[in-house]
């Protein structure tokens, strides 16, 4: 077999701090790399393969459609987009969803359709998104902008202009920001993902919901992680008690192939109209069928599942030597360890088990139907890591 790291290294953009391990194939929850090795796989391409390696029926809905028609541009109609669009809408109470290739790119439309909302509303400059501290909304200069870390911005300045960022569970700065700055939208996410697996606190969300409503502010939550089973309901918001404007998702939503999607709700379902907003890959038909597949199957009893399993890894890990702190919601879990949490994943991966890192916890986000006995064994790996 070929040198894949020596190759990788040669030609491949140096932007990823690779592990020292090739994944060659799997199946479910375990993959093999390329000595034959087998790990537990905590990760799932950070949320992205929803029912696990090389599912099933993910594989048999995207093989039928690539032997249809693979690809058509949004000049046609094609039926897994249609299908698709419909589902989310059923699904959410969403009215309308324009799909593109990732998280940024939904993210990106979410902003481009509160920036419009308002501007077509109240004047052209009514532009200004507000985040919050500690929060990740993707990597183009227009969601880095939008994301409230600052060693994300520093060495792409200058960014979008446009963005302003207050502390997560302050009311008090955003409605002292409000008295000074014309804002278009507030964007958030229910817990923060790459900002060490934070949930915000459930009223402060609410409220937020309610300042926007009373305002007339677009009210955006991005669903990129924490969406499509995840969290142990569909979309995280739906267990916070409010409805946004505008719901962004990816990640998960294909089971490995790349899809993002921008739901709109009925106060902006109009915004954007003929030539304001395109993509050429969006609502691709294959990742279309494999986003059908995932959604069929994110019903009650999975979602039941994911949170019963959460349970166990929270009860499991409380307390135990070496684990200062659990956090998160449903599948989707930080552990902050006395020891480095670079240093906790390094080991896991020596045991068989490949766990994730956000900021100073190790993460896990681990394929929702992961069978409970390979789950135990993993957890149990982990413990051992922290002691």
């Amino acid at each position: 077999m070929a040198d894949i790291k020596s190759i990788d290294n040669q030609y491949v953009a140096n932007t990823y701090a690779r592990f020292p391990v090739t994944i060659v194939s799997g199946k479910g929850s375990v993959v093999c790399d390329d000595t034959g090795k087998e790990y537990i796989d905590l990760g799932s391409g950070i949320a992205v393969t929803s029912f696990g390696i090389a599912d099933d029926a993910w594989a048999a809905a995207v093989e039928e459609q690539l032997h249809k028609v693979q690809h058509m541009s949004n000049l046609y109609y094609t039926e897994p987009c249609a299908v698709l669009a419909q589902m989310l809408c059923e699904k959410t109470g969403m009215k309308k969803v324009f799909f593109g290739n990732s998280g940024a790119e939904a993210n990106e439309c979410a902003i481009k359709v509160a920036r419009k909302y308002a501007q077509d509303k109240k004047g052209a400059d009514w532009y200004t998104i507000v985040t919050l501290k500690n929060s990740f909304h993707g990597r183009t200069l227009t969601t880095l902008a939008a994301t409230g870390q600052e060693h994300y911005h520093e060495l792409f300045t200058p960014l979008t202009p446009g963005f302003a960022h207050v502390e997560a569970g302050s009311m008090a700065e955003l409605e002292k920001l409000a008295k000074t700055t014309k804002i278009a939208g507030v964007l958030i996410e229910c817990v923060q993902g790459e900002g060490g697996v934070v949930p915000l606190d459930a009223d402060y969300v609410k409220a937020l919901d309610a300042f926007c409503k009373a305002n007339d502010i677009v009210f955006m939550v991005d669903e990129v992680q924490t969406g499509n089973g995840r969290t142990g309901s569909l979309y995280a918001y739906q267990q916070f008690g409010v409805m946004p404007d505008v719901v962004t998702t990816a990640k998960g939503l294909a089971g490995g192939l790349p899809m993002g999607a921008c739901l709109m709700g009925e106060k902006v379902e109009k915004v954007l109209g003929y030539g304001d907003h395109g993509s050429t890959f969006g609502g691709n038909p294959v990742c279309a069928a494999g986003a059908v597949s995932i959604l069929s199957r994110i019903d009650d009893a999975l979602l039941a599942d994911v949170r019963q399993k959460s349970a166990y890894v929270f009860e499991t890990l409380t307390g135990v030597p070496g684990v200062k702190g659990v956090t998160g919601m449903g599948l989707m879990i930080g552990i902050a360890t006395e020891k480095p949490a670079g240093e906790v994943v390094k080991k896991c991966m020596e045991k068989g088990v490949l766990c994730l890192t956000a900021k100073d916890k190790v993460r896990l986000l681990p394929a929702l139907n992961i069978p409970m006995e390979v789950l135990a064994k993993a957890v149990e790996v982990i413990k051992n890591a922290c002691a």
